[in-house]
């Protein structure tokens, strides 16, 4: 009986990390992908001033959030999306609309697929 009563502690332990997990990461993803629409609306105004200016704060909240998501994720997941964030700073820097908003929409793909991606349901444990 006592077996049982740990195996259920321990499984209920890891079903609850799990879940927290996920909700971080979905948090920290809506805060990334809200930054990335907020370039989009500047470059689409041409306001290219403060498209740069949000793609800095995209970067800074990019780096307040990759501290951790190396424990869960993928590398090479974190490696696109730093390609594709730097790809993104240098389109806009020359002032590349079609370029600039091709590339932030590949960057918000990378990143809201991520939380669905690690989420704890069938689909990805079979």
């Amino acid at each position: 009986m006592r077996q049982v009563a740990v195996s259920v502690v321990i499984l209920g332990l890891i079903s609850g990390l799990g879940y927290w997990t996920n909700v971080l990461l979905q948090e920290s993803a809506q805060n990334l992908v809200f930054h990335i629409d907020m370039v989009v609306v500047e470059i689409k105004a041409d306001r290219w001033a403060e498209a740069e200016n949000h793609i800095r704060e995209l970067e800074e909240a990019w780096n307040r959030h990759v501290g951790w998501w190396p424990i869960i994720l993928d590398h090479q997941e974190i490696d696109n999306i730093e390609f594709s964030l730097a790809r993104c700073r240098e389109y806009v820097a020359s002032h590349d609309k079609p370029l600039s908003l091709g590339q932030l929409s590949e960057l918000k793909m990378m990143v809201e697929h991520i939380p669905a991606k690690e989420a704890v349901t069938w689909k990805n444990i079979l």
